[in-house]
């Protein structure tokens, strides 16, 4: 099973590769919404995607949900279109139509059989067509309301912005729960206490 799997989807190992080059560009592109209130080079695509996961990771097993590595995965690829057409900040959004599934389908295309099963992961989040497909959303949101409120906390006040409109959009009720601590929270509580003192 394995092997024939094996044969199956690296037959042509180039193409896998020229994949693994446009992941790279998640790393290059940055998220633009933040641009609106001013922030310079503060994070980039990728870097919103891995905490994005880690957060999906948690967030099913508190929905119970009995495979929260499949949130993670889809999580991992739910920007996938944005190696090639970029972020688009809401307001950007308000003008210009982008076919989405057509950029991700094109991508994917040279896969294989894995060019469905990555297509489906993305389709979950940007339908929230399942179960997982809708904690992932709720965890993509919960990550963009901790990087406003890590914002906010250095002076950008129109982050909470971001805060304000995660909260009406949270569909699971674990996400909700944590919403509402988070708006209580500081970026700087984790580390209180694990500073050691030399003398």
């Amino acid at each position: 099973m394995i092997r024939s799997f094996y044969l199956k989807t690296v037959r042509n190992l180039k193409n896998l590769i020229n994949f693994f080059f446009e992941l790279g560009q998640l790393k290059k592109n940055q998220h633009q919404g933040w641009g609106l209130i001013g922030v310079k080079n503060y994070e980039t695509v990728a870097e919103h995607n891995l905490r994005a996961a880690q957060i999906g990771y948690f967030l099913a097993k508190l929905e119970n949900y009995e495979k929260p590595e499949e949130v993670a995965t889809i999580l991992l690829f739910h920007d996938l279109e944005e190696c090639r057409i970029g972020d688009f900040h809401k307001v950007a959004n308000r003008y210009i139509n982008v076919n989405k599934e057509k950029v991700v389908s094109e991508q994917v295309k040279n896969l294989e059989e894995l060019a469905d099963e990555i297509l489906n992961y993305w389709k979950q989040m940007e339908k929230q067509s399942t179960v997982a497909g809708t904690i992932a959303k709720d965890a993509d949101l919960l990550e963009q309301a901790l990087t406003a409120k890590e914002l906010v906390e250095i002076g950008y006040q129109y982050a909470q912005d971001w805060i304000n409109n995660v909260g009406k959009r949270l569909k699971t009720k674990s996400a909700k729960k944590i919403w509402k601590i988070l708006k209580k929270s500081s970026s700087n509580d984790w580390w209180q206490g694990l500073k050691k003192i030399s003398l």
